[in-house]
């Protein structure tokens, strides 16, 4: 058993509500805390849709703990758009709504989706043009005292950031090249599981370097126990090992009551996982 501060990711869960709705029925759950993808139609959004976005924030008393950049067209199988040459001034522009959007709700954390591979693009070229938007995007969040996640994501073949290795690499890279040093690893165990990396070991090798933890049961991502990861133990590693941030509920509801999980006393700030 291991107490965690769990957050909610809106962008996954209470998909049955319109997104501005879904802060407030968090916080009606007995969650204090939500974290969104990009949520907006595109990178650069009216003032109107930001302010609405920040006001519903804000009206249900949460705390955003955590937003994506624009990822591109996310439902018809983009996973970002740092890595895409021709997308530089969309994905940057991003960057400074999003910066915009923290300041005001004192957010820490952004998600910077590395993107899929294209075709006719080498990759170095990719890989070059995503160390540049990393280093442009971690100048912006140090500047506000955040940091920016590069995750490893599974479900997209040419998505090029398997392991948790993978995406140290990366950071690594952009930290050489560019000189920020407010990088961090998002540590989504279902994704790492399903990639086949092996999820303590990744943990052990990389703990330091771990800037939020993400969660979902496999097979299936949906909530913990549907599956056979033992997250709590992976969650007790975490702890041991240092880590103290947000855990983000970040999986796919099978049934109606999707927090049945989690006794409603333990949801808000600190609560306690079982498996």
């Amino acid at each position: 058993m291991i107490s965690a501060a769990f957050t909610v990711n809106c962008s996954i869960l209470l998909t049955d509500l319109p997104l501005l709705e879904r802060p407030q029925a968090a916080r009606d759950a007995g969650f204090d805390a939500v974290e969104f993808w990009w949520p907006f139609a595109t990178a650069t959004p009216s003032d109107s849709q930001v302010d609405e976005f920040t006001r519903a924030i804000g009206d249900a008393g949460v705390q955003l703990t955590g937003l994506n950049f624009a990822a591109g067209d996310m439902p018809a199988g983009e996973r970002g758009i740092l890595s895409a040459p021709r997308r530089t001034s969309e994905f940057r522009d991003s960057v400074d709504i999003a910066v915009g959007i923290a300041k005001a709700l004192d957010t820490k954390a952004f998600n910077a989706l590395y993107g899929n591979r294209i075709d006719g693009v080498s990759p170095d070229e990719q890989d070059s043009v995503a160390a540049e938007n990393l280093g442009f995007a971690a100048t912006a969040a140090k500047a506000i005292g955040a940091v920016v996640l590069v995750e490893p994501v599974s479900g997209a073949p040419a998505y090029p950031l398997k392991s948790a290795a993978d995406a140290i690499g990366v950071i690594d890279r952009v930290h050489s090249d560019h000189g920020v040093d407010n990088l961090r690893l998002l540590a989504d165990l279902y994704h790492l599981h399903v990639n086949g990396d092996d999820v303590a070991a990744a943990i052990d090798a990389h703990a330091e370097r771990i800037g939020h933890v993400q969660i979902a049961d496999a097979p299936g991502r949906g909530e913990p126990g549907t599956g056979i990861l033992t997250l709590s133990g992976y969650l007790a590693q975490l702890h041991n090992r240092g880590y103290r941030g947000f855990v983000g509920l970040e999986y796919k509801p099978t049934r109606p009551d999707t927090f049945d999980w989690l006794a409603r006393a333990n949801r808000p700030s600190a609560g306690v996982l079982n498996r």
